[in-house]
């Protein structure tokens, strides 16, 4: 395992992760961090893409009424739970309300251009 063995990621292997646009990212620190970390790969969401908000939610809530609450012996008992709750969630589904104005996205476009030119990423 990585560091103190609390890290989960095994050493050996290469590891991707998926992150917002958000600027402290990408900030210096962080660059250097990921420089001297080769086998992290570090990928961004498309800016302006809101609505990747709403996925995001529907995992919190699963992470919080399934994985958080339980205690799992095997993975097949995690599936398992996971497959109960979608069930549960599928009787009575409610959507997950989602707008946002286009001059609005537009302008967060610009800014992450301006932002993402500054930071060389």
């Amino acid at each position: 395992m990585a560091g103190n063995g609390r890290c989960g990621v095994f050493i050996h292997i290469t590891a991707h992760c998926a992150l917002d646009n958000y600027a402290t990212h990408k900030h210096p620190a962080v660059v250097a961090w990921l420089q001297k970390h080769p086998r992290i790969h570090v990928h961004f969401t498309p800016t302006g893409s809101s609505w990747l908000n709403l996925v995001e939610r529907f995992f919190r809530q699963l992470t919080d009424d399934v994985v958080r609450e339980g205690s799992f012996t095997s993975v097949a008992q995690l599936v398992s739970a996971i497959n109960v709750h979608l069930a549960h969630h599928n009787l009575k589904p409610k959507p997950y309300g989602w707008k946002a104005e286009g001059a609005a996205i537009l302008e967060k476009i610009q800014r992450a251009r301006q932002a993402e030119a500054k930071t060389g990423l």
